[in-house]
């Protein structure tokens, strides 16, 4: 019984455990950061690539946006 009682006295003080818990929670916290700024990022980077593709389709007509013959 003394063996039991000195192993849950270690167990209590032992915190290594906790640590770990810690570190995962940190890792969560940034790896949702990193999704949302991708996400937002990709939305944004995805309308500048539409916006100039149609810039290019749009270039050679007469009276575009952005045309040299205004």
């Amino acid at each position: 019984m003394t063996k039991f009682i000195e192993f849950a006295r270690r167990l209590r003080k032992d915190d290594d455990g906790a640590t770990a818990i810690e570190y995962g929670l940190l890792a969560a916290l940034i790896a949702v950061g990193i999704i949302s700024a991708v996400g937002i990022l990709g939305d944004n980077l995805r309308d500048a690539f539409d916006e100039v593709n149609q810039e290019l389709v749009d270039g050679g007509s007469p009276g575009a946006v952005g045309s040299a013959e205004e």
